[in-house]
């Protein structure tokens, strides 16, 4: 488990491709700058979309975890 302490979180267990990225984007929008984002997801695309996506809009993945089908993204907000 992470030391990280998120300031929000998001659960997409369950949810499919384009869900995952399109709440990520709306989440994060609604976090400050440098506040952490912490997603959940088992969609197996999330794995490579929302780290694409995070570089993409500038944004700073501080850490990443899998158990079993979940993903675990905990994202720092820098834009």
């Amino acid at each position: 488990m992470s030391d990280i302490v998120p300031d929000a979180e998001l659960d997409c267990i369950g949810l499919y491709c384009p869900l995952p990225l399109s709440m990520a984007k709306e989440n994060i929008a609604n976090i400050d700058i440098g506040q952490v984002l912490k997603i959940q997801a088992d969609d197996p695309d999330a794995e490579k979309d929302i780290p694409g996506w995070a570089k993409r809009a500038g944004h700073q993945i501080l850490m990443f975890e899998r158990s079993g089908q979940v993903a675990t993204f905990w994202i720092k907000r820098i834009r």
